[in-house]
């Protein structure tokens, strides 16, 4: 198995052939011990992007260009083209990504779909000013009094 794929490839395979040849998902994931969330998966990506994609699934991840994620969003929700329509023409592989997206523009419009700064973000934190005298001197003394109390210890 590759990346993080809980079944093989033959296993995705055997799915659709078997959906292919009448079988329905429920009988389909209790044929090959799957629960029948993964079988409606593999199915609509089967159906949406080819028997490729479902091969390559769980192989690597795909960066999908902003530009890309904006068409698929707007056709489904300002054209009414279906998900799985949708997702064959723009060659999207996954379901989840597109939920995410699909959510993100509902909420937030096209801009909630630009790629998001990676990392930690840079500080404004001003350089430490320096030191007066008088926080100098008594930086000196408790450095002193410690290095007193520690000797009278001893």
């Amino acid at each position: 198995m590759a990346g993080n794929a809980l079944y093989d490839v033959g296993t995705r395979m055997r799915a659709v052939e078997l959906h292919d040849e009448g079988w329905g998902r429920r009988s389909v994931a209790s044929l090959l011990g799957v629960p029948e969330e993964t079988v409606r998966k593999w199915l609509d990506t089967y159906r949406s992007a080819g028997i490729e994609v479902l091969a390559m699934m769980g192989t690597k991840r795909t960066a999908y260009s902003f530009e890309t994620k904006l068409a698929a969003v707007r056709a489904v929700a300002d054209e009414g083209m279906t998900r799985p329509e949708a997702m064959a023409k723009f060659g999207i592989a996954s379901t989840t990504p597109f939920k995410k997206w699909l959510k993100a523009y509902r909420e937030g419009g096209q801009e909630a779909l630009r790629p998001k700064p990676k990392g930690r973000p840079r500080g404004t934190v001003p350089a430490p000013a320096e030191p007066t005298r008088e926080q100098e001197l008594e930086r000196r003394i408790r450095r002193l009094e410690a290095e007193n109390a520690y000797l009278k210890k001893r």
